[in-house]
């Protein structure tokens, strides 16, 4: 398989529907180096009007030997991530039941894909039934997003390299130089190695924070998820007091609305200050959850800043971007290119860092993204994106810890210390028929399979752009749908990813296995940390492309090997051959 690089054409689409053709209005400068290894374009503005440009970049024909399977890495944490067949496998947003607004949530692009089209963001493996692969990525993720699409064309099969601009305009006499494109050609089993390659070259040049230590913490959601109260997070602090828990975070549930940060709802007779010192007081670091960058009408704020919120593309209201009954339905995107809502932001972090909250879990962040109205519309979604964490970050202060979650991962390289990389776990392996996401986006659904999907997959991620954070290990044996293997299995796939240990459960279930399982995935996770701080390579699945949920984790000396279907997995060190 290789990319026909002589027969490679551009493209560039826009204007008021997002799909004019622009070739004959914008200026293009392409350029490909002559090992064919690095892609460059600017776009410039001749004209007397500025120009919405969505989307631009390259076609490029494919020699393809056997069926072409393609690496679908997801847009933010919990998008759908693994390896698909073009022509077997189809994008989740053909399901018949697609809501452009779910879209927005999951993926750059917001709209349906066209006939059996096939896209990965920010970076993607291409093989077939030869020897041959080719890793591609976008050199960062700062100035716009990056897609790739594989499709069926007229002449065969053909890669879109596309960068997103969302719709942005680009000024009169303005120009626009885009983010580069890697292209790595390998040789099959070499996937590992090249995208850690490529990571670890995105990752130093943007300054990415990997410097934090191995993190271990607690975290109210996944047993009292909205239901936390001041007495339960008092018990399990007290409890708290023999664990190896350096973080301990108060989650969602715990505000009167969401957009309303810095006050406490009537389950709670203490304010954040005194929640925060009793936390402190104890020994660890204090916690919170936050969704930033959207706003509830029960906020004050709402009803007092209109303007706060950006627009729906045809100006009909509001954009919805966070919907649940346990938020009172619907809470709406704010106008982050308007900087009085940036100020908002950094006085919200600035409000939390003073009360006593250095580590800040910053979810649904991908709000900022969807199509729509914005103050200033030469602002790309990534732009958008960026420009709000950024935000949160000068509030927090640099020695914050900012746990992205929801967040389109190629826009905050180097302002987040830490990432969720894959959907929610859950007390269940599969997810459970009561939270089923919409048609085709299944993988999204809260389950520890899923999780395991994405960890597996995305693992190289660590210490290259952050420091990976899996999702919580489930410890407890009551209130719990998970068997006691598949605990373990899960626990074991958290350690060996040398990513952040987070435990989630009402510490008073939790006896002495459930500890010692706690000590020996802190200790895995520390060893491999430590390997990969020191010069390994990051962990990786040798059977990304095999498996649409790998099987394997290799991370320095250890290993590990599971059986999705069955929800178990085994530890093996040293290498040694393991029997799937």
């Amino acid at each position: 398989m290789r990319l026909l690089v002589d027969r490679a054409r551009t493209f560039a689409l826009g204007g008021p529907s997002g799909d004019d053709d622009l070739a004959a209005v914008i200026d293009v400068t392409a350029t490909v180096s002559p090992d064919g290894q690095r892609w460059s374009m600017t776009i410039g503005n001749p004209t007397a009007v500025a120009v919405p440009i969505r989307r631009i970049g390259w076609v490029v024909p494919l020699e393809v030997h056997g069926p072409l399977r393609i690496f679908c890495n997801g847009y933010q944490s919990w998008s759908p991530t693994g390896v698909a067949t073009l022509g077997v496998d189809r994008d989740p947003s053909t399901s018949s039941s697609f809501l452009e607004v779910f879209g927005g949530a999951l993926h750059a692009d917001q709209r349906q894909v066209q006939g059996d089209e096939l896209r990965s963001e920010l970076f993607t493996v291409l093989a077939d039934g030869s020897d041959d692969i080719v890793v591609a990525g976008f050199s960062g993720g700062d100035r716009h997003d990056g897609t790739f699409r594989v499709r069926n064309g007229a002449g065969g099969p053909e890669l879109v390299i596309e960068a997103f601009l969302g719709g942005a305009h680009l000024p009169v006499g303005g120009e626009r130089v885009l983010h580069d494109v890697l292209v790595l050609p390998g040789a099959t089993g070499e996937h590992s190695a090249l995208l850690d390659r490529w990571a670890t070259d995105v990752g130093r040049a943007a300054s990415a924070r990997v410097e934090a230590p191995y993190q271990v913490g607690w975290c109210s959601w996944y047993h009292y998820f909205h239901k936390i109260d001041e007495a339960a997070l008092d018990a399990n602090l007290a409890l708290a007091g023999d664990w190896s828990f350096d973080v301990f975070q108060l989650d969602d549930g715990y505000q009167p609305a969401i957009g309303d940060w810095l006050r406490t709802n009537d389950t709670f007779d203490s304010d954040l200050d005194a929640i925060a010192a009793r936390i402190s007081a104890a020994g660890r670091r204090p916690g919170i959850w936050l969704a930033p960058f959207s706003m509830h009408p029960n906020y004050e704020m709402f009803g007092r800043h209109p303007e706060w919120l950006a627009t729906t593309t045809d100006g009909a209201g509001p954009i919805p971007s966070m919907i649940q009954d346990i938020w009172d339905g619907v809470a709406y995107a704010l106008d982050v290119t308007r900087p009085e809502v940036l100020d908002h932001l950094e006085g919200i972090a600035r409000g939390l860092h003073d009360a006593g909250f250095s580590y800040l879990k910053l979810d649904f962040t991908y709000a900022p993204s969807f199509d729509g109205i914005y103050a200033d519309m030469t602002q790309t979604p990534a732009e958008r994106v960026r420009a709000a964490f950024a935000a949160i970050r000068r509030g927090a202060g640099d020695d914050a810890f900012l746990l992205g979650c929801g967040a389109p991962l190629a826009n905050v390289i180097g302002l987040v210390d830490g990432m969720r990389i894959g959907p929610d776990v859950a007390p269940n392996w599969e997810p459970s028929p009561d939270h089923v996401g919409m048609n085709g986006y299944e993988e999204t659904s809260p389950s520890t399979r899923n999780a395991w999907q994405s960890a597996l997959a995305r693992s190289f991620l660590h210490r290259r752009f952050w420091l990976n954070d899996p999702d919580c290990i489930m410890l407890r044996t009551e209130h719990t749908d998970l068997a006691p293997e598949s605990a373990r299995a899960w626990a074991l796939a958290v350690g060996a990813s040398g990513g952040m240990a987070l435990v989630s459960d009402d510490l008073s279930l939790l006896g002495p296995a459930e500890r010692e399982l706690l000590d020996e995935v802190v200790t895995l996770g520390r060893m491999v940390d430590d390997e990969i701080r020191a010069g390994a390579p990051a962990p990786s699945s040798p059977d990304l492309m095999d498996h649409r949920t790998p099987t394997t984790l290799v991370a320095g000396r250890t290993h590990i090997v599971g059986t999705p279907d069955a929800g178990t997995a085994e530890l093996h060190h040293d290498r040694e051959q393991p029997t799937p």
